[in-house]
């Protein structure tokens, strides 16, 4: 089995490295290629990972390249991590917006549609040379914003699953609480990426015993404290949001925070600093306990689970993914991408069923939906005017005032990225 990793030369990469050889009975990789233009991280994320691989004792070869065309040649996976524009990008997705009194996040609100701008023809053009160097292969998207970024992929007619961490994350913490196995833990987990919410906690499997009203009776403070929201407010819902929630529960909380602290891109580009120099430690044989502060927690497991289930049958058979809808949630497009519950095998992901969905979380996902739909078709064929009703579809922007100054802010920063601009 040969799996290709773009954007091997993240910070990451360890941990998804890790996963792959804690589980390589679920997953036999024979070789793994990490593809990345920045040779000098390459390197130092590339030898890490051999490292890696021999204290484990798995037997698999790990094999280096900046050739996007040889690393994908063969592949059975591909999966997707890029970040275009780097850490600098992100920088200014979470600064200029702020100047509109609006939240600077790197996947939602204006930040999140840069980032979208930026990405997806750069994530088609990878697809497509994918197809043309093996048109059976697997894309696995970890890239943000993953539900537009896999819908761009769908629709262009590629193999493709986003995937995102916040479920398998929340299970875990979940399973601690209760005092059991994750894998015992099921997730009644519905939404759109990063816009989602966990309705039910079910122990055993989609059909076993909904326990999230005990979860949040004996261990509400605990949730509510990661998620930085009131205890109260999740005893009046009854549910748990993903703490993306807090973006849009508390956004103008959040904007007076964001205004007085170094911005989450600044702590990351320092982590990531201090990440490489571990990385080139030739004594260094495994991922360092500062990568847990990165973030994407738990992603190798993720990646790993979802492969061996694409690829074989390793995988766990109910997986958290991001794919078409058809008809899963009524209210929302067929061809919307959601994230939800689906059984996952070589054919692909099949959402399983969802009961009715509360219209206080239908509202805010059919609105994200819409924005959604316009950020991709400014994706795909720009424009400051279909930039402009993007933003003013979003739910965080919304007023045209805004709108207005932040096209302008997103093109002036984005320009060198943006082909039509």
């Amino acid at each position: 089995m040969r799996l290709t990793v773009v954007g091997g030369g993240s910070t990451y990469t360890p941990e998804l490295v890790d996963g792959f050889a804690r589980l390589r009975e679920s997953l036999p990789v024979e070789e793994l290629v990490l593809v990345d233009p920045a040779a000098d991280r390459l390197d130092l994320v590339g030898g890490l990972a051999r490292r890696i691989f021999a204290r484990q004792g798995h037997p698999g070869r790990i094999v280096t390249t900046g050739d996007l065309d040889a690393g994908v040649e063969g592949a059975d996976a591909v999966l997707l991590q890029l970040r275009v524009g780097g850490q600098a990008a992100r920088q200014q997705d979470e600064t200029w917006p702020l100047e509109c009194g609006c939240v600077g996040q790197e996947t939602t609100g204006a930040g999140g549609l840069a980032k979208a701008l930026r990405t997806v023809p750069v994530v088609l053009d990878i697809a497509e040379r994918v197809r043309r160097a093996n048109p059976d292969a697997w894309i696995v998207d970890f890239t943000n914003p993953v539900g537009i970024v896999t819908r761009a992929l769908l629709q262009a007619g590629h193999k493709a699953v986003g995937l995102c961490n916040v479920a398998i994350g929340l299970q875990r913490k979940f399973a601690g609480l209760l005092g059991v196995a994750p894998a015992e833990v099921h997730l009644d987990h519905v939404g759109l990426n990063h816009l989602t919410w966990e309705t039910g906690v079910r122990l055993g499997g989609p059909e076993g015993e909904d326990v999230l009203p005990r979860l949040l009776a004996g261990h509400g403070d605990t949730v509510a404290d990661d998620l930085r929201l009131p205890r109260s407010l999740l005893d009046r819902l009854g549910v748990v949001p993903s703490y993306y929630l807090r973006y849009f529960y508390a956004h103008d909380e959040v904007v007076r925070e964001l205004r007085t602290r170094p911005s989450r891109a600044a702590e990351v580009a320092e982590m990531e600093r201090r990440l490489l120099e571990m990385y080139g430690d030739p004594a260094l044989d495994e991922k360092p306990a500062l990568l847990a502060k990165r973030g994407g927690a738990y992603y190798s497991e993720a990646a790993v689970d979802l492969a061996a289930s694409l690829l074989g049958d390793g995988g766990s058979p109910y997986q958290v993914v991001n794919t078409y809808n058809r008809g899963t949630l009524p209210f929302l497009p067929d061809d919307a991408v959601v994230e939800v519950q689906a059984a996952v095998g070589a054919n692909g992901a099949t959402p399983l069923p969802v009961a009715p969905v509360d219209p206080l979380y239908a509202g805010l996902m059919a609105a994200v939906t819409a924005y959604e739909d316009l950020a991709l078709d400014a994706a795909l064929r720009g424009g400051r005017d279909r930039v402009f009703r993007a933003l003013l579809a979003h739910p965080l922007v919304g007023q045209y005032a805004y709108a207005d100054a932040l096209t302008d802010q997103l093109v002036a920063h984005n320009r060198e990225h943006l082909a039509w601009a």
